[in-house]
């Protein structure tokens, strides 16, 4: 029949190795269409092929548990029981990142801890991104070393659960592996080798300067009191030779230059003094004549409004004499 495994196959775990897959998703994928069409009479050597094909990784998805090409091809490997030599192959692939990944899950279902650890570790510096798929049929984004990393730690990844490996430490301890060098390790050596060069280098000029003013050998020193009575020496001759040399004629001349001064400063003052009192005298006799020629225009208005009234009236009288007599009023 189709599902069986093959003859020659080894007992993985003590068991069939198909056995590894739950029932209940070993009979979606007997049933589903990809295992029927594409997954058929596959070889080893036409694994590959398929395996390029891969766009996603995922377990099953959807309301009726379908399973998808990646699950398919993981239990059609653990079918046909590829060598050792083929599956290390499909993990060192770096040119398809999803043959990688199958490898790396069959290697991970079928190998022993020390397998495991040997040829899955590497794969932590491999950061390029992968598809995956979840049970609700949306696509997410999970780089390789995410994967790696789940597959050493988790106890079940795409709905497949995992059999049980050891702990590193304890492999350790057992002198079975060598502690593991993170890449991270290397890049903070180089951090401290880079903070440890400037502070081996010698110091600046201005930190020279500093130090030296810092430094309790090279204070400058109190100074005698020989050199004290000598300054203040010094300072009083100079102040006497000073006034010396001040002669009585220059005093006079000094006291003729103040005077001098001072009377072309109050010669200033008073000819500012008269110019502000020119200018006020000169805009109040500007506001007087404005006034006088406002009250004269009033007055005018109103002895032209009187006289036309007066002929106004003489003009009505004429016309009532005129009248009385019989002659015709004055247009």
């Amino acid at each position: 029949m189709a599902n069986r495994t093959v003859k020659d196959a080894h007992s993985v775990k003590g068991t069939n190795p198909q056995y590894l897959v739950e029932k209940i998703i070993r009979t979606r994928i007997y049933e589903c269409r990809y295992w029927k069409e594409e997954c058929f009479a596959l070889t080893a050597e036409l694994m590959v092929d398929k395996a390029m094909e891969l766009k996603y990784i995922g377990g099953v998805y959807g309301g009726n548990v379908k399973p998808s090409p990646f699950l398919c091809l993981v239990l059609k490997m653990l079918q046909i029981q590829p060598e050792k030599d083929i599956v290390v192959e499909f993990i060192r692939n770096e040119n398809f990142k999803y043959v990688r990944a199958l490898g790396a899950f069959y290697m991970r279902l079928t190998g022993t801890t020390l397998d495991c650890f040997k040829y899955l570790e590497p794969l932590y510096y491999d950061y390029r991104k992968l598809k995956i798929q979840n049970r609700e049929g949306e696509f997410h984004l999970l780089h390789m070393d995410e994967f790696v990393d789940s597959l050493l730690r988790d106890e079940r990844v795409c709905d497949i659960i995992l059999p049980r490996i050891q702990k590193r430490h304890v492999l350790e301890e057992n002198n079975q592996l060598e502690s593991r060098v993170s890449a991270l390790d290397e890049d903070l050596e180089d951090m401290e080798s880079d903070e440890e060069e400037p502070m081996e280098r010698s110091p600046s000029p201005v930190d020279r300067r500093k130090s030296d003013r810092s430094s309790p050998s090279r204070h400058r020193r109190s100074p005698s009191p020989r050199s004290r009575d000598r300054r203040k020496r010094s300072r009083s001759r100079d102040r006497e030779k000073r006034h010396r040399s001040r002669s009585p004629t220059d005093k006079r001349h000094r006291d003729d230059d103040r005077k001098k001064s001072k009377k072309h400063r109050h010669e200033h003052k008073s000819r500012d003094k008269d110019r502000d009192r020119e200018k006020r005298s000169h805009r109040s006799s500007r506001h007087h004549k404005d006034d006088k020629d406002r009250s004269r225009d009033k007055d005018r208005d109103k002895g032209g409004s009187r006289s036309d009234s007066k002929g106004d009236l003489s003009v009505a009288e004429t016309n009532e004499l005129r009248a009385s007599l019989g002659l015709p009023p004055l247009k």
